[in-house]
């Protein structure tokens, strides 16, 4: 079940309180909080640990310091740091299972758990002494009966064997589903000292978080008003530098940093500076584009090289002053500098505060027949048929058809754990107040949420992407520079704009390896701005933005390559506007 699913269903039972602790991760707490604000529910959330299959023990966080703990807990133990060591806090409890622990071993924060079928053992009774630490414990694993066969199934997946192979012991009860208030008390109706104890625990326990407040890292300089100073600074130095003081642009400027500082968006601007001016030192090139190419302030620190005044490009497009959460760049360096770039940003802004963020990989299309075949013991060649024709009458039979009746049931459930293509999270407090993290093969910390439970919680990621094309053109510059003795100044961007050959090329729609535009829809488009579409485009644009309809770069290239036949199908108004602004009808 999704945590919202299992909150709506306690909802129509009249639960009042439940505990979130799935198996070595955190990734579903958000989301099972807001559901249970939503059903009125008062959420507990944990984690369950075990070893090779079989519970160690159940953490449950008191507070937000619990919860913490936990997570931090939790990723060293994934990474394969916390050999010998016990999570042990008075912020967290931990729960047993009965005989997993000598009741003498248990301490202050300490609880065993007692499940239904626990409470007619012979052994009970002997533990009386011990009936203070006890506490009623009923895990839920299912929706509805028919859920225990889908949950082999996975299982099988998850182990790598044919379900005939599975081994029971690591599978959950059939009976782990979810009872009514009622059903459940009377379970334990003989041991009202384990009811009082659970009671009394779920009142003590108090998981509370803001859902509203941005968590990203507040400031870059260590105060809110140095931020603001740092930044009008770089972006003045640079408007010089670009404009040369041209005044028109300085009045823009400073409305986008009024906007920026009222925002409380400085830091992020400036982080983003840091990064690329480590890149600049170490001569990584970058490309910063995406809706971020809209801000002047932007152009001026270097973080693109697009001139919004330039193209009339819209700064309310990236950030306007009814936007709450924070703007979002996208970065490119070569694919082989990144990780470096990376890196440092891991030892720039700390570990315990940085991640990279986690994508699912869930279930979908042929793969799900591809894994529900091989776990059912079919052949390849059986599965590829399946695969080719899922349609075909011969090849239904009782097998195939489970395939099929099942695979229905986990299409987007989540397979694996994957990396996001760039998201990167700088959080003020430390990133384990949100998330565990997994230590994959790169060694960077990644979380076990997504970018929609991140933005949920407040949390907005940077995006350090990776281009191929970056090193591609590093190569060229090199190439050239050996055989031809020419250094070409990759950032003369004005020079390209006026290269013929180039505008030919974009014309013709010939940009195969161009980054942004070399797909078959692009290139299209590209050859249909060349003729009489493009101009079409270009006389729309003189009636809603002049500015650009009249650029002395677009006039130039309209009277160099029209041809009268390109205006034959254009509306009166549209011809009029052509010779007006152009002269070439």
């Amino acid at each position: 079940m999704s945590p919202e699913q299992l909150v709506a269903q306690a909802s129509e039972q009249g639960i009042e309180a439940l505990a979130l602790t799935d198996i070595h991760n955190t990734s579903g707490v958000f989301p099972f909080v807001q559901a249970c604000r939503k059903h009125g529910i008062k959420p507990l959330v944990g984690v369950e640990f075990r070893t090779a299959g079989q519970i160690d023990f159940i953490a449950l966080a008191r507070n937000t310091s619990g919860f913490r703990e936990i997570n931090e807990f939790l990723s060293r133990r994934s990474a394969g740091q916390s050999e010998g060591e016990a999570l042990e806090s008075e912020h967290v409890v931990r729960i047993f299972p009965l005989n997993s622990v000598a009741p003498d071993d248990l301490r202050e924060s300490d609880f065993i758990g007692i499940r239904p079928s626990d409470v007619g053992q012979t052994q009970l009774p002997d533990l009386r002494p011990w009936l203070s630490r006890m506490l009623m414990w009923f895990p839920v694993s299912f929706g509805q009966p028919s859920d225990y066969n889908t949950h082999r199934l996975l299982q099988a997946i998850d182990q790598n064997v044919l379900l005939s192979r599975l081994s029971g012991d690591k599978l959950a009860l059939k009976e782990e589903l979810l009872l009514s208030h009622n059903d459940l008390l009377a379970h334990f109706r003989g041991q009202p000292q384990l009811i009082y104890n659970t009671m009394r625990l779920v009142e003590e326990c108090e998981f509370s978080f803001d859902f509203e407040s941005p968590k990203n890292r507040k400031t870059f300089t260590g105060a809110r008003s140095d931020d603001r100073l740092l930044l009008e600074k770089l972006a003045i130095d640079g408007w010089k530098n670009r404009f040369r003081s041209d005044p028109t642009a300085r009045e823009r400027l400073d409305r986008e940093l009024g906007v920026i500082d009222k925002l409380g968006f400085s830091p992020y601007f400036l982080i983003t500076w840091d990064i690329i001016r480590y890149a600049k030192h170490r001569n990584f090139r970058h490309v910063g584009r995406g809706s971020g190419a809209n801000s002047l302030v932007a152009y001026c620190m270097g973080i693109t090289d697009v001139n919004p005044l330039e193209l009339d490009l819209y700064f309310e497009r990236f950030i306007n002053p009814h936007r709450s959460s924070p703007p979002d760049f996208d970065i490119d360096f070569s694919w082989d500098e990144r990780d470096e770039v990376i890196d440092y940003i891991f030892k720039r802004y700390g570990r315990r505060h940085t991640a990279l963020l986690a994508t699912y990989s869930t279930f979908k299309g042929r793969s799900i027949i591809r894994e529900l075949g091989k776990v059912f013991g079919l052949a390849k060649a059986e599965i590829d048929k399946l695969v080719r024709r899922p349609n075909d009458p011969s090849l239904q039979d009782k097998v195939s058809k489970a395939i099929f009746k099942y695979g229905k049931r986990i299409v987007e459930f989540p397979n694996h754990l994957s990396i996001h293509a760039g998201g990167i999270l700088i959080s003020e407090d430390p990133i384990y107040s949100y998330t565990a993290t997994e230590l994959p093969p790169k060694g960077f910390p990644t979380t076990q949420f997504d970018m929609y439970v991140a933005e949920d919680v407040g949390l907005y990621k940077y995006d350090i992407l990776s281009q191929r094309g970056l090193g591609h053109i590093k190569e060229a510059v090199d190439i050239v520079q050996e055989n031809c003795r020419i250094r070409i100044d990759i950032d003369d961007t004005e020079l390209f704009k006026r290269d013929e050959k180039v505008n030919e090329k974009l014309a013709a729609g010939d940009t195969i390896g161009c980054f942004y535009i070399e797909s078959p829809a692009m290139r299209q488009l590209l050859r249909k701005l060349a003729c009489s579409d493009y101009l079409t485009l270009v006389a729309a644009s003189s009636i809603i933005r002049p500015g650009v309809a009249k650029s002395g770069m677009m006039r130039e290239y309209i009277q160099r390559h029209h041809n009268p036949d390109d205006f034959e199908y254009l509306h009166p108004r549209m011809k009029e506007l052509m010779e007006e602004t152009y002269g070439v009808m």
